[in-house]
């Protein structure tokens, strides 16, 4: 039961009636016998400032950040972690004492987590990208923390993939093509991972866009898909075909979501029963 003394987290989005965030913080709360709530806070794009301003007002510990104000978010906030600068968005907001709000994000962290927890380095080895959005950019910063600088982004629209390449240019051997481009494709025969960060694939969005050439990949290369509902994918499933080890988004999920949890309480929270309630809700 919620009373005065409970802590009260939550995640901003719109809409948000879809998160499984609230599912998984607030078993770990359970686990943990901790007199604390995780509640979901839709928010109308007019009212995003408001909003943010309300989370320190409120006494909150601080709120999770989801589409599409990962970016927007930024500007309402008196201090952003080095890393979400870089990154360019906030996932996790804390509420320091006075009421001054930090924003960290730890999706590019939490994808690092994910690939560890499944046994996978991708230091040294060819990443192809697919997709030059929001979530690509956190996902490249995550492959350069772990050691990857050969990183190939693809995107529908050459021109977007381009651009986006170069503002990573300085730290790399990071370029942009079209993902239906024949150097595009042909560079699936070097991939050490290939990474989907786009929503293709998702429940009720077809996955047949998706333009790798499995026949030519290498059975030791890593798949994995930031979409978790559904769990296995097309995409997975064509990878697990071909021989291929991967992971859907589920494992980024908990982990960033395990760090904002360890940002806002300062403790460590039960990954394996975040896993177990989120398998069961899908």
């Amino acid at each position: 039961m919620i009373t005065g003394q409970s802590k009260i987290m939550g995640v901003i989005g719109w809409p948000v009636e879809y998160s499984l965030s609230p599912v998984m913080h607030n078993a770990a709360f359970s686990y943990l016998g901790m007199d604390c709530a995780y509640i979901p806070l839709p928010v109308q794009p007019q009212m995003l400032e408001a909003a943010v301003r309300g989370i320190a007002a409120m006494g909150m510990l601080g709120a999770n950040v989801t589409v599409p104000y990962k970016e927007q978010v930024i500007k309402y906030l008196d201090e952003v972690h080095p890393d979400a600068q870089k990154v360019g968005a906030v996932n996790t907001i804390v509420v320091a004492p006075g009421g001054r709000l930090t924003g960290y994000n730890t999706d590019a962290e939490g994808f690092c987590a994910a690939l560890l927890r499944h046994q996978f380095d991708a230091g040294g080895k060819k990443a192809m990208v697919l997709g030059a959005g929001g979530a690509a950019r956190a996902i490249i910063h995550a492959l350069l923390k772990s050691g990857c600088h050969d990183i190939m982004i693809g995107a529908r629209k050459g021109e977007k993939a381009v651009s986006f390449a170069e503002t990573f240019s300085a730290l790399g051997n990071i370029k942009g093509f079209d993902w239906n481009s024949s150097e595009f494709k042909s560079a699936y025969k070097n991939a050490g991972i290939i990474i989907n960060t786009t929503p293709v694939g998702m429940d009720g969005i077809s996955d047949k866009a998706l333009p790798v050439v499995w026949s030519d990949v290498p059975d030791t290369a890593f798949a994995a898909d930031i979409v978790y509902s559904p769990p296995m994918t097309a995409f997975l499933g064509q990878a697990k075909m071909r021989g291929c080890r991967g992971m859907n988004g589920l494992s980024m999920l908990v982990e960033q979501g395990a760090l904002s949890f360890e940002l806002w309480l300062g403790k460590e929270p039960p990954r394996e029963i975040m896993y177990e309630v989120l398998l069961q809700k899908l």
